[in-house]
């Protein structure tokens, strides 16, 4: 029984291929992330550097970045019976809906991804109206588009969107590959148990720098966070 800080895992399920990844940020939007924001993880401000070095690594790698965004209103859904802040008097997550933080000046739209992992140019955003990011999206599709086979996955809540979006992955096929200092959540127990979970069934529970070996040409530098 191998093990990575952690982690149990049989054995390596899948070598990492940067010829076949895309990053994949799920739902780091001002609504989960800014101070003060309806549905706040702390944490996630914690995850934003990782995430940036992850997206210049893909970047400069001529790889794929694809973005996800919880998306909610403006019709009620069985969803807000767990995330009430979803519902018309917060309005977390609604298109167009702006607001102040406390980290920011002036206003936000909060189902927008924060402007520190802004997409760029032709970087694919596909909004969700619930926790996965696969369900009744084009996420998929996206992903065979550009020809991707594994998914390396980053973002807020770990044990919610993130790893129903591992699972998701992992059940169309795909090699899914959780970063575990690129993920984040509100609750350190859940945490640590999603991704023990993943790496013992759904996929590979690896940080950030081991995917930046990966991607790096020999004898390139190597950065740690």
């Amino acid at each position: 029984m191998l093990t990575h800080a952690g982690y149990a895992a049989c054995v390596e399920p899948f070598p990492l291929d940067p010829t076949r990844m895309a990053l994949l940020v799920v739902d780091m939007q001002n609504d989960f992330v800014r101070v003060g924001a309806p549905q706040e993880v702390p944490d996630a401000r914690i995850t934003i550097p990782v995430i940036a070095s992850l997206l210049d690594s893909f970047r400069e790698a001529g790889r794929p970045v694809v973005y996800t965004r919880f998306t909610a209103g403006p019709r009620r859904t069985l969803l807000w019976t767990w995330s009430p802040e979803c519902g018309p008097e917060l309005r977390s997550c609604w298109p167009g809906e702006r607001r102040e933080y406390g980290d920011a000046e002036g206003t936000r739209e909060g189902h927008a991804v924060i402007d520190e992992l802004a997409p760029g140019d032709g970087d694919p955003v596909v909004d969700k109206y619930g926790y996965g990011g696969f369900h009744n999206s084009t996420l998929e599709a996206v992903l065979r588009a550009h020809d991707v086979s594994q998914v390396v996955v980053t973002g807020t809540v770990t044990q919610i969107c993130v790893e129903e979006t591992v699972r998701e992955g992992f059940h169309r096929e795909l090699e899914m590959v959780l970063v575990s200092d690129g993920v984040s959540s509100f609750d350190p127990e859940l945490h640590a148990a999603t991704l023990r979970n993943v790496a013992m069934k759904f996929g590979r529970v690896e940080p950030a720098e081991r995917v930046r070996e990966a991607l790096a040409p020999a004898g390139a530098p190597h950065y740690t966070f």
